[in-house]
């Protein structure tokens, strides 16, 4: 079996142990796996009570992985989620007691709720993998995944993400409601009991950091790489963007699609694996002008038609190479 298979393999068994408990969000689970696979982090952004915090869960019993709920409030501090230093009477020494922060799958739940110092903690922490308490560095365990919430209806009391903190999450993904026949099934899955009481892991922790590495082998052609290019830099120049995308954005188009190949058992990027990231990837990256949003179109709907006027790289120039690496 080669790696990219044996990516493939597992990552169909996470979807299928995490769907026991989540109905009909296969897309949704595809892109967490894409951004732990690139050791990115992910904002969900979506309404309350459609299963976020149940998804994040399950996530990580399928991993093997610890997990930990942060709720962001307004009197949260940074010492909250990054730990304390502790006199110890008994030795005369500090120690340190991790805060929640230190597990693998955090879930930063409504993270617009807390003030701009405990936002920057945790941004900070998700880009250096480590934290500081009282001039120490504490390494973050790997893998380490934040999923951050926040709720785009309810703006009362809140702080919102300055765009250069939103630009540091991997990708901005919804949940949305589910179809009837799916929240049927909701109701009789969790009718009498939680299934997510019973789920067991199908991977370990050690396995994931493998995969990560695994991903970043994965080929990309010249020609899809200039397709990349090509996408971002259509973002700076349309009139209906205020600000495009930054090389940030071209990194993680790159990484995400690179990561998504590898799910489906390919060592090389397709066209198509670039197609489907844009959204997620570069969305909430971008900032539409005040005529833009006045007319009813959004940072989506841009992309969409960008995708649509941009040249796709015909297959002979990129295939034959990419199915040899």
């Amino acid at each position: 079996m080669s790696d990219m298979q044996r990516v493939a393999e597992l990552a169909t068994r996470i979807k299928e142990n995490v769907a026991r408990v989540i109905v009909g969000k296969d897309d949704t689970v595809e892109l967490l796996l894409v951004a732990l696979l690139c050791e990115g982090h992910v904002l969900l952004e979506d309404v309350p009570g459609i299963g976020k915090t149940t998804l994040a869960k399950a996530l990580a019993k399928s991993l093997g992985c610890t997990f930990q709920r942060i709720q962001f409030t307004p009197d949260l501090l940074p010492s909250d989620i990054t730990g304390v230093s502790v006199f110890n009477q008994r030795t005369a020494e500090f120690e340190y007691r991790p805060g929640p922060l230190l597990a693998q799958i955090v879930l930063a739940d409504e993270i617009n709720r807390a003030g701009p110092r405990t936002q920057a903690a945790l941004l900070e922490a998700m880009e250096e993998r480590q934290v500081t308490v009282d001039g120490v560095t504490h390494p973050l365990p790997r893998p380490f995944l934040v999923l951050a919430t926040q709720n785009p209806i309810e703006l009362e009391g809140t702080f919102p993400l300055p765009e250069a903190q939103v630009d540091r999450f991997l990708l901005r993904v919804s949940l949305g409601y589910p179809a009837e026949d799916e929240e049927r099934t909701i109701l009789r899955r969790f009718r009498e009991h939680n299934p997510l009481d019973e789920l067991e892991p199908v991977i370990s922790a050690a396995e994931v950091s493998e995969l990560q590495r695994i991903v970043r082998q994965v080929f990309v052609h010249p020609a899809v790489e200039t397709y990349i290019l090509r996408l971002v830099a259509a973002t700076r120049n349309h009139e209906a963007i205020q600000l495009g995308a930054s090389p940030r954005g071209s990194l993680a188009l790159y990484r995400t699609s690179q990561a998504l190949a590898a799910l489906r058992g390919r060592a090389y990027v397709l066209p198509d694996d670039v197609k489907r990231v844009l959204g997620p990837a570069l969305e909430h990256r971008l900032i539409v002008t005040s005529r833009t949003r006045v007319r009813g179109h959004s940072a989506a709907a841009v992309l969409r038609e960008l995708a649509a006027q941009v040249p796709v790289p015909v297959e002979e120039s990129w295939s034959v190479e990419g199915s040899e690496a």
